[in-house]
């Protein structure tokens, strides 16, 4: 399912399909501020890189779990 096939799922008035589609953009989002951030603090402090990176990695599973629990809600709501 694309972007644009839940974008018109929701424009014929198909809420859940908003809702998934909507868990799934904020989720890219935040596990992009999450690696830029963790980046940018890379090249600050380099000898903290191993630290920041499992901190990093910790924080995105965790984004991403939430993530999939929202999408499988929706879909459910579809059904």
């Amino acid at each position: 399912m694309t972007l644009l096939n839940v974008l018109l799922e929701a424009a014929s008035g198909n809420l859940p399909a908003l809702g998934a589609g909507l868990v799934v953009i904020g989720a890219g989002i935040g596990i992009g501020k999450i690696g830029a951030s963790a980046m940018d603090a890379i090249g600050r402090q380099p000898e903290a890189s191993s630290d920041i990176r499992m901190t990093m990695i910790i924080a995105a599973a965790l984004i991403e779990g939430v993530a999939l629990f929202a999408v499988v809600v929706c879909i459910m709501a579809l059904g």
